[in-house]
């Protein structure tokens, strides 16, 4: 092949990658919506939550999972795009992380040690494990559409990015509903769901994102 072809060849490629612009939202909003859809049609809001909402575990718990998916959803809107800057994301996880720890510390020195176990556990552990992922297939189909318009030069780290997102957002409506409101639970059940579904945005990003 002449040097010429190559570089024909190359720029050719190059202009085929689209920047992910307005369609990484928008396929993230159609995921997200669809996913918000099913959760009210099949297990819906908690009866309580009129009441629950002003707690402070309840709040917490709200807006922490929202964070954390915040800044799953810029890790993988940076991640779609090469050169972009994964910093803020890794910001944004940390601080959520940082008022998790803060939370399960609080609940510690709440608690007697004889209902850690309790609130570890929960009522709706094994639930909660078959919710997140289910409610996560859309946002992460989605995600996976809009970041094949991107080029991704690590396409395994970036189905992650996009199945930690996908979860996350499906943590976040799931959240509305659970009843189950320590930081412990939170920080266990919750984070295994995701760490799920971030699996197997890894396992299909790696075959899905190639170019």
């Amino acid at each position: 092949m002449k040097t010429e072809d190559l570089i024909a060849l190359m720029t050719k490629d190059a202009g085929s990658v689209k920047p992910l612009g307005g369609a990484f939202s928008g396929w993230l909003a159609l995921g997200a919506a669809g996913s918000a859809v099913l959760f009210l049609l099949t297990i819906g809001l908690r009866p309580d939550l009129a009441v629950m909402i002003a707690t402070p575990r309840v709040a917490f718990k709200i807006v922490l999972t929202l964070l954390i998916a915040g800044a799953a959803i810029l890790l993988a809107r940076r991640m779609g795009e090469p050169g972009l800057s994964l910093k803020p994301a890794f910001a944004l996880i940390a601080l959520a992380g940082v008022a998790l720890v803060a939370g399960v510390a609080t609940e510690l020195a709440a608690l007697p040690r004889s209902a850690w176990a309790t609130s570890l556990i929960g009522r709706n552990s094994r639930f909660c494990l078959v919710a997140i992922p289910t409610l996560s297939l859309l946002p992460l189909l989605a995600l996976m559409l809009a970041l094949r318009r991107g080029a991704p030069d690590r396409p395994a780290a970036a189905g992650a990015g996009a199945g930690l997102a996908a979860g996350a957002v499906a943590t976040a409506i799931y959240a509305w509903h659970c009843p189950d409101d320590s930081p412990l639970f939170v920080a266990s059940w919750y984070m295994l769901a995701m760490l799920i579904v971030t699996g197997v945005g890894a396992a299909i990003g790696a075959r899905a994102l190639k170019w």
